[in-house]
């Protein structure tokens, strides 16, 4: 089988590494670079040599981005070209109107690499739903904000100067608002939630990130045994779902409070097989790499996945209710003591959560966030 990949960047070397090393059975035919870097005969940068090539089965896109992105994967799936795509922006924003033009064509649609890089987590959401309900997901799905976290605690380092080792280690981007504003995570929820509830997830939930996590935060909650991740939550019941993003200070006896580095833990909650928890490295040029390729080798297999957003679900904020500590200098109303200069407000869902933080960053740029579990 010939495919062609789209970008030859850290993930699209990683996929023509792994293909020519250890797939028997597929060719990297095609490369899509930029008109500067062509390197070798396989290389163009003609999307059009691709698309009219009767030869080219299947397209992997690892170019990241919204555009030309979205453009290419569409004129792929609508020349009946199958797609393999690690790029979980263009997903999040296009996913419904992707599946739908690879329902047209017959074509496939294949999304493993934008979720959890090398953790086996779409599949396994997948996999589960063919017999159960998915009652709940939720997870540490940027590596980037984890290895900031993880640091700070070990280190007992500062957020800005562990951030800029993020930088010089290559986990984090110059700019990186996309990790620690949540916006990934954002779009890796989005789409899990996507596939867990079979329905077009609400675009529009409550997202908070990181950026205002200081030293004094992680030592304040570590003295109540408590440890901050970032996390990404969804919950389905009786016809309703809710999702969100946002810092969950989480007792120091889970597995999440001790994920190390870059590492990304991911849980999900059946009807029948109950809780299970995908562990792995969750981003890099090999570990998504290999998720595009068990995508690429499923395909040649004959695997066909279908994403089927016809259930008629209604979003309800209140499935996602709980307790959130906020330290802020700000008055926040319905709150009590927590601890000196943090506040605790009880019961309310996270979208009004996130408009009492937006309301204490109004006043206080510095204020910080994180939900508690229940048992906290």
């Amino acid at each position: 089988m010939k495919i062609a990949l789209l970008g030859h960047g850290t993930v699209g070397r990683g996929v023509d590494q792994i293909i020519t090393q250890r797939v028997d059975g597929v060719e990297v035919a095609r490369i899509l670079e930029l008109p500067d870097r062509l390197t070798e005969p396989r290389m163009t940068s003609n999307f059009e040599d691709i698309l009219r090539d009767p030869e080219i089965e299947l397209v992997v896109e690892c170019m990241g981005g919204l555009e030309p992105a979205h453009t290419y994967i569409v004129d792929a799936l609508a020349a009946g070209k199958s797609v393999v795509t690690s790029n979980k922006a263009v997903v999040a924003a296009h996913f419904d109107e992707f599946v739908s033009q690879a329902k047209a064509t017959g074509a496939t649609f294949l999304i493993e690499a934008t979720c959890g890089g090398g953790v086996p987590w779409i599949a396994s959401i997948e996999k589960a739903r063919r017999i159960d309900q998915i009652e709940s997901f939720s997870g540490i799905m940027n590596g980037t904000t984890n290895f900031i976290i993880d640091a700070m605690v070990k280190q007992g380092a500062d957020f800005g100067d562990v951030l800029k080792q993020a930088q010089e280690l290559g986990y984090a981007e110059r700019d990186p608002s996309a990790d620690i504003d949540g916006i990934d995570v954002r779009n890796k929820t989005y789409i899990a939630a996507c596939v867990a509830f079979g329905c077009a997830c609400v675009e529009d939930f409550p997202v908070t990130g990181l950026r205002t996590i200081t030293k004094a935060d992680i030592d304040l909650f570590a003295q109540k045994g408590l440890t901050v991740k970032l996390l990404g939550r969804g919950v389905q019941e009786d016809g309703r779902y809710a999702v969100s993003v946002e810092p969950v200070a989480l007792s120091s006896d889970t597995l999440e409070a001790h994920v190390p580095t870059n590492f990304n833990l991911l849980s999900l909650v059946g009807t029948t097989v109950g809780e299970l928890k995908f562990y792995g490295q969750g981003a890099g040029m090999l570990p998504t790499g290999n998720a595009i390729v068990q995508d690429v080798i499923d395909y040649s297999q004959g695997r066909r996945p279908v994403y089927d957003f016809s259930g008629e679900l209604t979003y309800d904020e209140d499935l996602l209710k709980g307790d959130y500590v906020l330290r802020t200098t700000a008055e926040v109303e319905g709150s009590e003591p927590y601890a000196p200069g943090a506040v605790l407000v009880h019961d309310v869902n996270a979208a009004q959560a996130r408009a009492l933080f937006q309301k204490a960053l109004n006043e206080d740029a510095s204020s910080f966030m994180a939900a508690l579990p229940k048992e906290a």
